[in-house]
């Protein structure tokens, strides 16, 4: 008998159709010697909301535990990223922070990379960010932040102080916030009567059809679709007036909403929607078939690893992201299969991967000497990353990818 729960944005019934196993922080790197007995660990399941068709975790991480003073993840690390973000900063500049003394807040600004290019052109901006570390970082730039989680009671703080917002955005966060109905009555209150929520995450569209389980993981709370999006915004008396389907970690979608009413709806979410409904997206059969796929490209991944080990061949891994703590917890890679995990984040390296301690080095380990595989944990990076790295390639070294399957090149 498939497990039930609560859904977090309608109250319905919530069904279980995959079940990842007992997984630890993704975000949480231990420092040698710390005792193993003091991770902390959670079930990592996945269900669907037969009521709005959201698809989430079926158990909820206190928000507190994965981010903090020290969370590690910063937006600016990838040249490919900071590019996206300026764009998008230049395109609201363009479009819609044209009037008189215009507001804008992003709900998890991270290190700034976003209102950096808002603040150089005199825009008034404020950041929420509850990680300390990086909104450090951020306040370092020149970017305003309040160090807090974005919810109901935040928004009419800052709308009391600063007046209405004319843009709202956030990027990789929304999906992140169990607690959603709060951050969208916070978001309904904010906003200006004529402005626009923005928001981008992961598409659950993308994750069914490339395999890509690894962006299931404890900070990824929902995974949303056109359909569902659509059910929460009306719930909040706001409406889902365009979407755009982004390249950026592997397939995303970016949601613009609005008050009920206040724009027309771009023929773009009709087109969607209707893409979805073909391909039965939130049916249970669609989301099994997903997860027998999953259980297919982890036992190939597997078998790969221990036949290069087999063979005396050397392999390290590329990347210490959250993604891959999930991967090699389900699959069970550890030392005995990588030997370690090359990363340019200072705060990463000398640490241990969570669950499976993989030692990860920096960045310059991984060509001292260069490795005969590498396991591309980073893979939503790889055209970067390969650009970079073609030195390996000419020194014979081979990269294995498990996106959308299991590959050598």
């Amino acid at each position: 008998m498939s497990r039930t729960s609560r859904c977090r944005v309608c109250n319905g019934t919530v069904t279980e159709f995959f079940d990842f196993g007992r997984q630890p922080l993704s975000d949480c790197f231990l420092a040698p010697g710390t005792a193993v007995e003091k991770e902390f660990y959670f079930r990592l399941a996945t269900g669907v909301c037969g009521e709005c068709s959201m698809v989430q975790l079926t158990e909820e991480v206190p928000r507190e535990h994965m981010f903090h003073e020290d969370y590690p993840y910063h937006s600016s690390g990838s040249l490919y990223m900071r590019t996206h973000f300026e764009n998008l900063a230049k395109r609201l500049l363009d479009r819609e922070l044209t009037g008189d003394n215009p507001f804008v807040v992003e709900i998890g600004c991270n290190d700034g990379i976003m209102l950096r290019t808002l603040a150089d052109a005199g825009i008034r901006h404020l950041g929420v960010e509850p990680s300390g570390g990086v909104a450090d970082l951020a306040a370092a730039k020149g970017i305003r932040v309040r160090k807090s989680f974005f919810e109901e009671s935040t928004a009419t703080e800052i709308l009391e102080a600063e007046g209405h917002a004319d843009v709202i955005y956030a990027a990789n966060t929304l999906c992140h916030i169990p607690y959603i109905g709060s951050v969208l009555s916070g978001v309904t209150r904010l906003l200006a009567p004529g402005g626009i929520f923005v928001f981008e995450d992961p598409y659950l569209l993308d994750i069914t059809e490339r395999t890509s389980f690894d962006q299931i993981y404890d900070e990824h709370f929902f995974f949303f679709t056109v359909q569902s999006v659509q059910y929460m915004a009306a719930r909040h008396g706001l409406e889902l007036v365009d979407v755009e389907r982004l390249p950026v970690h592997g397939g995303e979608v970016r949601y613009t909403l609005a008050h009920q009413g206040a724009r027309r709806p771009s023929p773009a979410v009709a087109e969607l929607l209707a893409e979805e409904q073909k391909k039965k997206l939130s049916d249970m059969a669609t989301l099994q078939r997903f997860g027998q796929n999953v259980v297919k490209v982890g036992q190939e991944l597997t078998t790969l690893l221990r036949d290069l080990k087999d063979d005396g061949k050397r392999v390290v891994a590329y990347g210490a992201t959250a993604k891959s703590s999930m991967i090699t917890n389900f699959c069970g890679i550890g030392p005995e299969l990588v030997e370690f995990v090359s990363d340019i984040t200072p705060s990463k390296q000398g640490r241990l991967t969570p669950g499976t301690h993989i030692p990860v080095r920096p960045h310059e380990a991984f060509s001292d000497p260069y490795p005969d595989y590498a396991l591309l944990f980073a893979w939503n990076h790889a055209d970067e990353i390969m650009e970079k790295e073609q030195e390996f390639r000419e020194a014979g070294g081979k990269w294995i990818l498990y996106v959308p399957d299991v590959r050598v090149l």
